[in-house]
């Protein structure tokens, strides 16, 4: 099964406006990951510009389900989120 990258590009005070909507985008990203669905996620640092997360899934579809229901993106903390196909040529 493929792999997909979902890029949010995120707003400058992300770390101090994300926190009435963090343990809800950690909830979904939790179920997702039981499922199998999401390998990987999380924030770069140092700035905390961007994150990355990452889906296993057969098509677009389901990250982009998901960045569109996002609390993070909902309450616009992200300014602009791109699902890509990721080529993965080493691990599983």
């Amino acid at each position: 099964m493929p792999f997909f990258a979902l890029q949010y590009e995120l707003v400058d005070d992300f770390v101090v406006r994300r926190t009435p909507y963090r343990e809800q985008h950690l909830g979904l990203l939790r179920d997702l990951h039981s499922r199998g669905e999401v390998v990987l996620a999380g924030a770069f640092a140092e700035p905390a510009d961007r994150a990355l997360l990452v889906f296993k899934s057969a098509d677009r579809s389901m990250p982009e389900s998901f960045a569109q229901r996002d609390p993070y993106v909902v309450n616009g903390l992200v300014k602009r989120w791109e699902v890509r196909l990721w080529s993965v040529v080493v691990g599983n």
